[in-house]
């Protein structure tokens, strides 16, 4: 047996070989938890090999390998024992950077190919480096061969494809400018294993159980306690009594080693990870061959810096209010990322730099950027390096609040000016971006800028976000907007194009109770708000699209006052249109699906003639092809970006699983619209929901539990029937063994059917959720996007199976299209005694197969 640490391309590359997963290993199970932390790793690497750091590598884990019964000597196959996860990942990470340059490099993405995915001679099963065990094979093989070789449906193989092709859009932003081929790089030379190879008669499942023997682990506080302590040979007791004791009361263990980590960079070391916090810590101290006196000032130092730290993670303890309120609303952005710049500002108040008026202007440039950013979305995977690099780059020259404001303003930060601010406030769907508790942030200090003698108290208030022109209009409303439309462009276009743009969203505590009512009843009830901004659309005539971009004229007047504009000349580089969300909705198109120029025209707030142009004039957009009119026919101008790239699109759309009607159109039911492509790019463990399965059922000041909170609601929306139905939905889900979470919203209050141990977020699985319907009637959410990336689940043909059966009941008709989504069914069919039945029955298959996959 020999065991050695390897890269990924020492492993695979050279003559030919395969490397074989056998059949009692399990399929390919990655979800978007490992594939995130995967892709964290690959940009790291990737941002280490930029800045000429060729030495840190990340460990990525073990690899055993034995000789396969099929072994040659001129064509060596191995069993993958144990590592077939992390092969899969890896093969497919490079076989989406291959299809990523395939337009514009196609020599780059041969060599990809012969390198690493396949061996060029070898035909049928041989032609390929790794052979998944069977279950996954012929999905992983088609997706290896290539665009057009017919990869189909779900399931993880593909699920992990497409996480990739959807993540390399992103890297290719130019606010985060990532050499692909670097990726490519990092991928295959900077991604450390140790690979065990045994002999023949070696026992490699020993090996597999010893690999997989973890315990409890010490934390990186830990270690570096225990490492200064042990220097203290003196002064141990003195240190640990007056220093450390009132640390360790004050933190917990996650954010003292935050607090060290953060030590650290203040101290100008911009590239230090926090999982390597110990090993750069130990060094910087061997370097200087410390002595007790510098171990007792790195720890006084740290007790110092732990009551400006608390600041961050407790607003309310600054004394100073300007700073407290910039403090406060940062917290509440869940600004984290900022906290080495946030850290730096404080410290040099303390040592008397500057004072809290300076102080309190550096943090509205923080704010600015996050915000004008957020807005103009603008991608965020370059922050973590924007701010950690703030204390090493900060001009010396200039006051501490002028250097930071110039910082951001330079080269590639890109904080949007205001020109950019405006116009993305008059078009962009901001609806459809960011966090919602930053879009709710972001209309609740617009609000707040009115300085009402009287302001409203934002923590109780449990206000929520609405439309005013509704999501879903009536004929009343699409009237209205008939009176605005040009240049052809219908009203359900125009309401797709303007309902999620700033200037027709506001805040409100009575969100129900305005749904879907005409604008009439609407400005009644906001005319009673103790908002501002509601009074003000209450007092209006009308509300159409000229009502709704007066208004967001308005707002972006005030946005440009309360969020200062970065530095001009400062050699900033000028952004072009975003055209990165409507990439990254592309690269996610889930197999057979197809969506139209107007839709992504929605999606992204532009035209859709730009994006038809676009779409023309710029190669290597994955899916390009699969965008087509509003009646499903390829537009009559289409070409393909590279001559001669994609021969006959209709052959290519068939291939692509796309069906078409007797008159030529591609089948409606696979459309996605807007909406659909928001719930792609956000994943399915996305942040795009203000309600979470906790479990917990906290009550408000009338003791009413968000379990009686969310049967009142169904009540005042449904019939006494449907209301009945779902209890006894309840009450047959609980004597299955399951349990009904409620949803963490402080207004409207969704429930879940959970499986597993109650009451602990992330523990369990759960088939469909519930939302009272809020004026349009209650709704259950079947969310095969999230099972997607649970077990057994991830099986496709079981979502396929889940869906049939849900289409068994009478009048629902999910088409496949919406497989890879969340697609709804009206709680008012259950009322029908047939459908109730049936909905039982699928419920007790599913929890079958969840108990059969999770038995002991």
């Amino acid at each position: 047996m020999q065991a050695k640490e390897t890269l990924f391309a020492d492993l695979v590359q050279g003559r030919a070989q395969q490397f074989q997963v056998p059949l009692y290993q399990r399929t390919y199970s990655w979800t978007e938890k490992q594939l995130n932390q995967l892709w964290s790793d690959v940009l790291e690497q990737a941002e280490l090999l930029e800045a000429g750091d060729r030495a840190s590598t990340h460990f990525l884990g073990s690899v055993v390998l034995a000789p396969s019964p099929q072994n040659e000597v001129t064509f060596p196959r191995w069993l993958v024992v144990d590592g077939q996860q992390r092969l899969t990942t890896l093969s497919l990470a490079l076989a989406a950077i291959r299809d990523h340059i395939a337009g514009t490099r196609p020599d780059e993405a041969e060599r990809i190919d012969e390198e690493y995915l396949i061996n060029k001679r070898k035909t049928g099963d041989d032609h390929f480096r790794l052979l998944p065990t069977q279950a996954d094979r012929s999905q992983f093989a088609a997706y290896v061969r290539g665009p057009g070789a017919g990869a189909t449906g779900g399931g993880s193989v593909a699920h992990a494809y497409r996480f990739f092709r959807r993540k390399l859009v992103a890297a290719d932003d130019p606010a985060a400018p990532q050499d692909v081929f670097r990726l490519e790089q990092a991928i295959t030379s900077r991604l450390t294993l140790v690979a065990v190879t045994a002999e023949r008669g070696d026992n490699v499942h020993r090996i597999f159980e010893s690999l997989n023997n973890t315990g409890l682990k010490l934390s990186q506080a830990d270690l570096l306690r225990n490492y200064l302590f042990m220097r203290l040979r003196t002064r141990g007791e003195y240190v640990y009594e007056t220093y450390w004791l009132p640390l360790q009361a004050s933190l917990s263990n996650d954010e003292l080693e935050q607090l060290m980590w953060l030590q650290l960079v203040l101290d100008g070391d911009d590239r230090v990870r926090r999982q390597d916090l110990y090993t750069a810590q130990q060094n910087r101290f061997e370097r200087g061959q410390p002595d007790e006196e510098a171990v007792e000032a790195y720890v006084r130092e740290l007790h110092r810096h732990s009551s400006l730290f608390r600041r961050l993670l407790h607003p309310e303890e600054e004394p100073d209010p300007a700073v407290r309120a910039h403090l406060r609303r940062l917290d509440e952005w869940q600004a984290q990322v900022t906290y080495p710049a946030l850290m730096l500002l404080l410290d040099r108040r303390e040592r008397g730099e500057l004072d809290s008026s300076e102080t309190a202007r550096a943090l509205s440039y923080v704010e600015s950027f996050l915000v004008r950013r957020m807005i103009c979305r603008v991608p965020t995977n370059n922050l973590n390096r924007i701010f950690q690099a703030v204390p090493g780059q900060l001009p010396r020259e200039l006051p501490v609040a002028d250097a930071l404001h110039r910082l951001l303003s330079s080269d590639n930060r890109f904080w949007p000016g205001d020109d950019e601010l405006r116009e993305k406030i008059r078009t962009a769907p901001f609806y459809q971006y960011g966090r919602w508790h930053q879009r709710k942030a972001v209309l609740q200090r617009l609000e707040e800028s009115h300085e009402h003698p009287e302001p409203i108290d934002f923590a109780a208030a449990q206000l929520t976000i609405e439309h005013v022109i509704p999501q879903s209009p009536g004929d009343a409303w699409l009237r209205v907007l008939g009176e605005d439309t040009v240049d052809g462009e219908s009203p359900e276009e125009l309401h797709s194009r303007i309902r999620h743009t700033l200037g027709n969203l506001t805040l409100t505590a009575v969100n129900s109770e305005l749904s879907n009512h005409p604008f009439e009843r609407k400005q009644g009830l906001l005319q009673g708000s103790h908002l501002e901004m509601n009074r003000r659309i209450a007092a209006t005539e009308r509300w159409g699209a000229r009502e709704i971009l007066a208004r967001a004229e308005e707002l972006a007047d005030r946005a440009i006052g309360l969020w200062p504009a970065p530095l001009g000349g400062v050699g900033r580089a000028e952004r072009s249109r975003d055209w990165q969300p409507a990439h990254q909705a592309l690269a996610a198109l889930p197999h057979a699906t197809w969506t139209s120029y107007g839709d992504l025209a929605s999606f992204i707030g532009s035209g859709a003639q730009a994006v038809g142009n676009h779409l023309a004039d710029t190669p290597g957009i994955a899916h390009a092809h699969r965008v087509l009119t509003a009646d499903g026919k390829v537009a009559d101008g289409f070409r393909w970006a590279s001559p001669g790239a994609g021969g006959d699109v209709r052959a290519r759309l068939a291939a692509d699983g796309i069906r078409f009607t007797a008159s030529g159109a591609a089948d409606p039911a696979q459309r996605l619209t807007a909406e659909d492509l928001t719930l792609l790019v956000a994943g399915a463990d996305g942040e795009e929901t203000e309600y979470g399965a906790d479990g917990a059922d906290s009550a408000r000041p009338s003791d009413e539990t968000r379990s009686q909170r969310f049967l009142r609601q169904l009540a005042a929306d449904d019939s006494p029937e449907t209301v009945a139905a779902v209890r006894a939905l309840f009450a047959h889900w609980e004597g299955l063994g399951g349990w009904i979470g409620h949803g963490s919203g402080r207004v409207t209050t969704s429930a879940f059917l959970m499986l597993g141990e109650a009451g602990l977020p992330g523990r369990g699985i759960w088939p469909i959720t519930l939302y009272p319907g809020g004026g349009r009637g209650g709704t259950a959410e079947v969310v095969f996007q999230y099972l997607a990336a649970r077990e057994p689940f991830t099986d496709r043909a079981l979502r396929a199976e889940l869906l049939g059966r849900l289409n068994e009941l009478e009048s629902v008709a999910i088409p496949e299209s919406r497989l890879e989504l969340r697609p709804n069914i009206r709680l008012s069919l259950l009322a029908r005694e047939h459908n109730a039945k049936l909905l039982a029955e699928t419920l007790s298959w599913f929890r079958d197969h969840w108990q059969e996959r999770n038995a002991p």
